[in-house]
């Protein structure tokens, strides 16, 4: 008898182990644990990344509903929606003043604001290559979530895939935003006027030339660090202060050279600028000395171009300044009528044209 009683608690042990083994899930490994296949495979393991990381970064009431889209309140009578997507690929995911998951909120929260619309909400689809370390994707995913919090924009809704080992870099994300453009508020590249004055929030180069110095081990460039940055804020103050804004524009990719070609030929102006008055940090103007590069090709991740007409220029600049991310706000040249181009009105009295960038400078900066 005493041995069949013990063979009975025997079974029921096993027994409550296997409802154990089907009802209990293992915490994830935060701080060594690796992104696998099955965190893309739409069961267990993938609800529990986005539970334990994403959804925890995040956190709001649309993420709450577990659906598969967000149900968003209209935007006011009259305003217009604005989107604007990126995709980002930047090589390395960390690197000074910002990260990849930052770097994806205020990139896209910024071309949103640049057509003069309130930023509202953000969708973030995310590639994970197998083997990702989950301490870096929740480090990054943290990242997103403060950058959105700073910004008032909420990230609602996303989508998560994991590829093989070697098919990906670690970590892609893409960012969806979606803004309210008031009535009769029209930023456009084609709205330069002859006249107009042309400011800058900031410094030039600083995010390009902190990538590649990370990229490439250059242990020289330790006083540069990205500028990377949510300039919705900003931009809001600015529109609202003076009232006729006539080109906004984050330059990033191609640097502010490039970006001042688009917005010339869009407008068929001629744009000249003086080069004592951009503003270029000497920590960026010796490391582009060394390395023989040029500031204004370099790209920017939390500056903007604004145009407006020379009778608003103080008060734009005034309005930058406000911000802490307009400080060091100038104004750098002066649109013209002429041929589309851009020339620069050198330190030493001469002038040369400034083109688009050619090929890739950089490639994978954000």
């Amino acid at each position: 008898m005493p041995e069949r009683r013990r063979g009975r608690r025997g079974e029921a042990c096993r027994g409550a182990r296997a409802i154990m083994k089907k009802t209990y899930v293992r915490p994830l490994d935060l701080a060594s644990g690796a992104v696998d296949l099955s965190h893309g495979g739409g069961g267990r393991a993938m609800l529990q990344l986005i539970g334990e990381v994403f959804a925890r970064a995040f956190d709001n009431e649309w993420l709450r509903r577990g659906d598969d889209g967000a149900v968003l309140p209209a935007p006011a009578a009259g305003e217009r929606l604005v989107i604007a997507t990126d995709a980002h690929v930047v090589s390395p995911l960390f690197f000074p003043g910002g990260d990849i998951g930052c770097l994806s909120v205020h990139g896209t929260i910024n071309d949103v604001a640049m057509m003069g619309a309130r930023p509202l909400y953000l969708a973030a689809s995310f590639i994970l290559e197998e083997g990702f370390p989950l301490a870096d994707l929740a480090r990054l995913v943290a990242s997103m979530g403060a950058a959105a919090r700073e910004a008032g924009v909420p990230v609602v809704t996303g989508d998560t895939k994991v590829v093989e080992k070697g098919k990906a870099d670690g970590v892609f994300i893409s960012t969806t935003g979606v803004g309210a453009l008031p009535a009769g508020r029209a930023l456009s590249g084609a709205n330069a006027r002859p006249g107009d004055a042309v400011l800058v929030s900031g410094a030039m180069g600083d995010h390009g030339l902190t990538v590649m110095g990370s990229r490439e081990g250059l242990s020289f460039l330790t006083d540069v660090a990205s500028d990377s940055a949510p300039l919705n804020h900003m931009i809001e103050d600015i529109i609202n202060t003076v009232g006729e804004v006539h080109v906004l524009r984050d330059p990033t990719r191609g640097g502010l050279a490039t970006t001042l070609n688009e917005i010339a030929e869009q407008s068929q102006v001629s744009i000249v600028l003086d080069e004592t008055s951009v503003p270029v940090h000497e920590a960026v103007r010796n490391g582009c000395s060394f390395l023989g590069m040029d500031p204004l090709y370099l790209a920017n991740e939390g500056k903007c171009i604004c145009i407006v007409p020379e009778a608003h220029a103080e008060a734009a600049l005034e309005a930058m300044r406000r911000s802490p991310y307009g400080k060091e706000a100038a104004r750098i040249g002066t649109v013209n009528e002429g041929k589309a181009q851009v020339a620069l009105q050198t330190r030493i009295g001469g002038r040369r044209l400034l083109g688009m960038l050619e090929g890739a400078q950089l490639p994978r900066i954000c």
